[in-house]
């Protein structure tokens, strides 16, 4: 539940904070094995059955937060385990990104259709006479289903009249898009790594606080520490997303109070994307590709690629807004380290790859950002006004909501060519963009741009906000609008496009 405090959004929050704080304060691997104490104090618990299944919970979040693996749960690990070797400022997480701890997951119910106590045991029994399999039956006067006959169809639930029937499933299942979640022999959930695209919706999902994703943070803050200078990149999404004391004029001070040595927006190589998108689409839809789907989502691109791959070809070969601009800052400062800042677990991902990690050192999502602001005891109202951040475009900060990026490239395309009309699809959420990606190599979108974007909103309901998105919504609208300029095709970086073959050429697609 984004925008709104739980238990669990608590937990992961005081897990960054105090990986944060060990960084900056600095301290061993017995720091790491103290930790658990301190996150969940007292002899009581407050969570769970039992304070010691609470802190071994713990435990592993601390972990992943690292960057390192889950221990397993049938031989003995110490929590430091390996730790040595996270404790410097190159670091990338062990694989997977996003895990399970087995022992957190409540092994919720599968797919299920059941009747509840509202069940009135009516005359007419609609549900029982719509069922096409005769699952139905009355038993001490309830509607009774015989889930060995029930086909989960629904009929029944329609045809209540009191809302007395419902359909349960796995809320991380149903949230993953690429069907990458099943079970294990004892019945936990389980990700096929394989499929897996790293959207993250299922950790946002999971009620238990049982999925996990791996991080950066210390790593970061050890660069900073060892006087490199680190640049942070942020997202667009960032629009809102620590509260309205973090204005405009204070982001560069706040990421500065952090040990940051500038900060860039990400929405300047949102422009330059859109720049090349808009000139691919006109040279290639239709007279080499049907349509065109967008490439600045990771995670769409990669389900797309991997689900339909005779059509890989049709996702742009774009280089995404992240890359673009570490590229460009890289160019004029080799030795910098840049770190990603924003809503997206796929972009640790993506940064991961062996063309990437030469430019993007670091990703973070705003999550861990925040645990960094109170590790730091940063208060934003202290924060000298300054510059606000100029370098993006307002379309090039509408990347990051819903039908952002189509809009950006429609408005370039009018520029270079006033008489092509573009037409767009757009989809949110990876279950409706593959069903869009289905739609289109069936040819209903011929000519089309294709937007995908695997969270709901886009980007501004990534795995790693701290808003609700229509929160964030709102608050982008007013960042698009305190834009400097209006269209990505007068950003002042465009003259780089004409030598972006080059720009491009040594980052190969090896996901």
């Amino acid at each position: 539940m984004k925008g709104v405090p739980t238990p669990k959004s608590k937990i992961r929050h005081m897990i960054f904070t105090e990986i944060a704080r060990l960084a900056y304060e600095g301290g061993g691997p017995e720091k790491l094995e103290e930790l658990p104490y301190k996150i969940i104090p007292g002899e009581i618990e407050t969570y769970r059955d039992s304070i010691f299944v609470e802190r071994a919970i713990v435990s592993e979040r601390l972990r992943v937060a690292m960057g390192l693996s889950l221990r397993p749960i049938s031989e003995y690990k110490s929590i430091s385990d390996g730790v040595d070797e996270s404790m410097i400022d190159e670091k990338y997480y062990e694989p997977p990104l996003i895990d399970i701890i087995k022992f957190a997951c409540h092994k919720c119910p599968e797919k299920r259709v059941i009747v509840t106590d509202c069940c009135q045991g009516c005359l007419e029994h609609p549900c029982q006479e719509v069922c096409p399999k005769g699952a139905i039956s009355m038993v001490d006067g309830k509607s009774y289903i015989d889930q060995s006959k029930c086909i989960k169809c629904g009929l029944c639930m329609k045809a209540c009249p009191y809302n007395a029937i419902i359909k349960q499933e796995r809320p991380c299942v149903e949230a993953c898009g690429v069907n990458a979640i099943g079970k294990d022999e004892y019945g936990r959930a389980d990700i096929d790594q394989s499929k897996c695209v790293a959207c993250g919706m299922c950790l946002v999902s999971c009620p238990f606080a049982a999925i996990v994703d791996k991080g950066q943070i210390y790593q970061t803050i050890k660069a900073i520490t060892n006087k490199e200078n680190v640049y942070a990149i942020v997202a667009p999404a960032i629009a809102g997303q620590f509260g309205p004391n973090l204005t405009p004029e204070k982001m560069r001070g706040a990421f500065q109070a952090l040990g940051f040595t500038d900060v860039l927006e990400v929405a300047m190589g949102a422009d330059l994307c859109t720049i090349e998108e808009a000139q691919d689409f006109l040279d290639e839809v239709p007279s080499k590709l049907k349509f065109m789907g967008t490439s600045c989502c990771p995670a769409w691109s990669k389900m797309a690629k991997q689900d339909f791959p005779d059509y890989a070809d049709n996702i742009s070969m774009a280089l995404t807004p992240m890359v673009l601009t570490a590229r460009l800052l890289k160019q004029n400062e080799p030795d910098a380290k840049i770190c990603f800042i924003g809503p997206c677990l796929a972009k640790k991902k993506e940064a991961a790859r062996n063309s990437i990690k030469s430019y993007v050192d670091f990703t973070l999502t705003f999550e861990e950002v925040a645990g960094m602001f109170e590790a730091k005891d940063v208060d934003f109202d202290e924060i000298p006004d300054g510059f606000k951040l100029v370098q993006g475009s307002s379309d090039g900060r509408g990347f990051a909501g819903s039908g952002g990026v189509a809009q950006a490239v429609v408005n370039a395309v009018k520029h270079l060519d006033p008489e092509r009309e573009v037409k767009v699809v757009k989809a949110e959420g990876l279950a409706e963009c593959k069903r869009m990606m289905r739609d289109a190599t069936r040819g209903k979108y011929d000519g089309y741009l294709l937007e995908g974007m695997a969270c709901p909103g886009g980007c501004i309901g990534g795995a790693g906000t701290l808003q609700d998105t229509m929160k964030s919504s709102r608050a982008l609208k007013n960042n698009m609008k305190d834009a400097a300029f209006s269209e990505s095709i007068d950003s002042v970086y465009k003259n780089l496009i004409t030598d972006l073959e080059n720009f491009n050429n040594d980052v190969v697609d090896d996901e």
